[in-house]
């Protein structure tokens, strides 16, 4: 039997009535089209999956949609198109962070609300942060650097 949910995602009230077994992830890549949350493990583990509720990183996977009745999801789309995190992607494109692209979403989610916490993490909890986020293409040095480059450049006061 379905239930109805009510919520915000990247800003704009979402409606509809969904399965109460639906995770999130299937409920914002299937019912709305967010794609960038990617399915990975499906077990929490690897961070392809991760959103924003209500400022935190959580991973959509484990999550079920009509828990998030009244919650404010922010996926990779809202921080792209809100220009959160260009430094970011800019940072990531220029330090060659990334390869096949499927574990970014995940990893630009998880630097975004790392840089939130802590805007000036050293690398060793910059490395802590991402060892929920696996990456089998770049290793992890690029990312880490990206990361920290973009920290140094926002405590400088050169944001996009």
């Amino acid at each position: 039997m379905k239930q109805a949910v009510s919520m915000y995602v990247n800003g704009e009230l979402i409606e509809d009535m969904v399965e109460p077994r639906l995770s999130l992830a299937d409920f914002l890549r299937d019912k709305l089209r967010l794609t960038g949350t990617h399915l990975g493990c499906e077990m929490g583990v690897c961070g392809a999956c991760l959103v924003l509720v209500d400022g935190t990183a959580a991973h959509a996977c484990l999550l079920l949609t009509v828990q998030m009745s009244g919650e404010k999801i922010t996926t990779i789309e809202g921080l792209s198109e809100s220009g959160k995190i260009s430094d970011l992607q800019e940072a990531f494109h220029s330090r060659n962070a990334l390869q096949c692209g499927y574990c970014t979403s995940g990893m630009l989610m998880t630097a975004h609300s790392l840089l939130k916490q802590d805007p000036q993490p050293d690398r060793d909890k910059i490395r802590e942060t991402l060892s929920g986020n696996y990456c089998r293409c770049t290793g992890y040095e690029a990312i880490v650097d990206a990361i920290s480059e973009t920290a140094l450049k926002r405590q400088a006061g050169d944001q996009t």
